[in-house]
C-alpha cells in the first residue's frame, strides 16, 4: 500500500491524486445532506472527508490515519481495502449489472439464497432480499401483518420491541423503534408499536428489579407476556428483539432470556422476530447470534456485514411455517424494492463470505472475544467509566457523573461531554468510534473481525488517555 501525505493520495495506477479539501468542505456544505448529523456542523468546515481503507484503518483528505473501532458502521467486517470483494463487484456488473427480482431472479439472488439458508438455523428457508436493515426490518413488520390476515386472524397487527432499541427508520420500522425522541417529528407514525424493558442489568435497579443477572433476564422475558396478555394476544403479530441490543450501549442477553421469549411466543401465537442487522455474520462470533444465544427465531433481518459493506443489501430470512401461506394458488407479498436482491451485491455477498469461511473470522471472534473485553474492563479504574458490556466484537461503555450511585450526565452534561468533547478528542487521538446518548451515554466499539489482542491494546490505550483526560475537565 502506497501512503499518501498532506492533501494527496495514490491512486489505482500509483499517482498522486490531490485532494482540495477546502473545496470539498465547500460544496459539502453548500450542497451535502448528511444523515442523523447536524448540518451546522459542516457549515464550520469540520467534518472529516474519509477517502481511503486499508484493513482496520482508514485516512482522511488530509492524509491522517484513524483506527476504525467501528468497522464504518458496523459494516465493515472483512476490513477495509479487499480487492477480491471489488473484483467481485466489477465482475459481476460487467456480467449482469442490474436486473429486479419481481418475478424474474438471476443466478446470484438464488446462489445467495440458497447459502443464507443453509447458515439460518431451524426451519429459516425462505429468504426475502432488501437493500438495508431498515428495509429488512419493514419487510419483516409487513410480513407479519399480511401473514396473519391470511391465517384469519387479522386483528393481529401489534408489535413489540424494547426501550431504548433501534430497529430503522422507515415508517413501519419507526413504530417499533424504541426512541422517543427519533419519532416525535414525524408522528403520528405506524400504530401498533409497544414497548418492554430492555436487558441493561446495570439499570435493573432502576427499573425496580432487584435480584441476579439470570433472574434479571427471566424477569425481562416476563414482561413481554404481561405485554401480550395486557394487550390481547389475538392482537399481537410479533416481538422483535436484537441479540444484543445496540442503541442504549450494547445490552447482552442474560442466560435463559431468549428461551423464556421463544416460550412466551409459542405460547401466545406471536412471531419472533431476531433484527440481527448489526449482529449478523461474525459480530457475536456466528453467522447468525440467534445461535450464540440458542434460540430459534421465526424470521431473521440482516444487513450491514452480509457484505463488508462493498455493496449494499439486506434481506429478511423466513421459516417454513410463515412462507407457507404464500406458496399458492393467486397469493403473493405486495412489497418489494428496486435495488433488493441486486446482482453485483449479491456476488459481493458470496465473495465476503467465503472469506469468513477461509480465514475463519467466526472463530477470531470466539477466540479474541474474552481479550477484548478484558482489555475494555481495565478502563473501569477511571472515575467516569461506570460499566463495560457486551459480547463477540459489539462492546459499549457506559459513562457515568458519579460511580458509586451510577448517577448519570443531565441532557446539557452530556451533549458537553459527548459532542462537546469526547467524539472530536477520540477522533483527534486517531480513534473511530462511537459516542452515543439515544440512552444514557455511551462509548460503542465494533472492529473489523480480523483484529486481535495488539489492536485491543491500541483501542485500551486510546481510550484511557481520552476518558483519562475527560475524568479531569469534569
Amino acid at each position: 500500500m502506497t501512503l499518501f501525505h498532506s492533501d494527496t493520495r495514490a491512486s489505482s495506477t500509483g499517482a498522486l491524486v490531490t485532494y482540495d479539501t477546502d473545496a470539498l468542505n465547500a460544496k459539502a456544505t453548500d450542497h451535502l445532506w448528511m444523515h442523523f448529523a447536524r448540518q451546522s456542523s459542516l457549515a464550520k468546515g469540520t467534518v472529516p472527508i474519509i477517502v481511503k481503507g486499508e484493513g482496520h484503518h482508514i485516512w482522511d483528505s488530509n492524509g491522517k490515519q484513524y483506527f476504525d473501532a467501528l468497522s464504518g458502521l458496523f459494516v465493515v467486517a472483512a476490513g477495509h481495502g479487499r480487492r477480491e470483494l471489488a473484483e467481485a463487484a466489477a465482475k459481476q456488473a460487467e456480467t449482469l449489472a442490474f436486473f429486479p427480482i419481481w418475478g424474474y431472479t438471476h443466478p446470484g439472488a438464488i446462489e445467495l439464497a440458497d447459502r443464507l439458508a443453509d447458515y439460518a438455523p431451524g426451519d429459516l428457508n425462505k429468504v426475502f432480499f432488501a437493500t438495508g436493515g431498515g428495509e429488512a426490518v419493514e419487510s419483516a413488520f409487513k410480513l407479519a401483518k399480511h401473514y396473519w390476515k391470511l391465517q384469519g386472524k387479522p386483528m393481529k397487527t401489534k408489535v413489540i420491541s424494547r426501550a431504548v432499541a433501534y430497529h430503522g427508520t422507515p415508517q413501519g420500522a419507526l413504530a417499533i423503534t424504541g426512541i422517543p425522541a427519533m419519532k416525535a417529528m414525524y408522528e403520528p407514525v405506524t400504530p401498533g408499536g409497544f414497548r418492554v424493558p430492555n436487558t441493561n442489568y446495570y439499570r435493573a435497579d432502576e427499573m425496580g428489579f432487584q435480584g441476579t443477572e439470570e433472574e434479571f433476564g427471566l424477569w425481562a422475558a416476563n414482561r413481554i407476556e404481561e405485554m401480550i396478555e395486557f394487550e390481547g394476544a389475538d392482537t399481537v403479530a410479533a416481538v422483535f428483539l436484537e441479540p444484543v441490543q445496540n442503541s442504549g450501549g450494547c445490552f447482552p442477553p442474560p442466560k435463559g432470556y431468549f428461551q423464556r421469549v421463544r416460550e412466551i411466543c409459542d405460547k401466545h401465537d406471536v412471531l419472533l422476530v431476531s433484527d440481527e442487522v448489526i449482529c449478523a455474520f461474525g459480530r457475536i462470533g456466528h453467522m447468525f447470534a440467534c445461535d450464540a444465544y440458542g434460540y430459534v427465531p421465526d424470521m431473521i433481518t440482516c444487513a450491514k456485514a452480509l457484505t463488508s459493506g462493498y455493496s449494499p443489501l439486506g434481506a429478511t430470512i423466513v421459516s417454513d411455517r410463515i412462507y407457507e401461506p404464500f406458496a399458492h394458488g393467486q397469493t403473493s407479498f405486495a412489497h418489494g424494492y428496486t435495488f433488493g436482491g441486486h446482482p453485483v451485491s449479491t456476488a459481493v455477498a458470496m465473495a465476503n463470505l467465503d472469506i469468513f469461511e477461509r480465514e475463519g473470522l467466526n472463530q477470531n471472534v470466539l477466540d479474541n472475544s474474552a481479550y477484548f473485553r478484558s482489555s475494555l474492563e481495565k478502563l473501569l479504574d477511571i472515575p467516569i467509566v461506570g460499566d463495560v458490556r457486551g459480547d463477540g466484537y459489539f462492546f459499549g461503555i457506559e459513562l457515568v457523573k458519579d460511580k458509586t450511585t451510577k448517577e448519570t450526565f443531565d441532557a446539557d452534561e452530556s451533549e458537553r461531554l459527548l459532542r462537546g468533547f469526547l467524539s472530536r478528542a477520540l477522533f483527534d487521538a486517531g480513534l473511530y468510534c462511537r459516542a452515543d446518548d439515544r440512552g444514557d451515554p455511551v462509548i460503542q466499539l465494533a472492529p473489523p473481525l480480523t483484529t486481535g489482542p495488539r489492536e485491543f491494546d491500541e483501542i485500551e490505550q486510546i481510550l484511557r488517555n481520552v476518558l483519562t483526560e475527560a475524568s479531569n475537565l469534569l
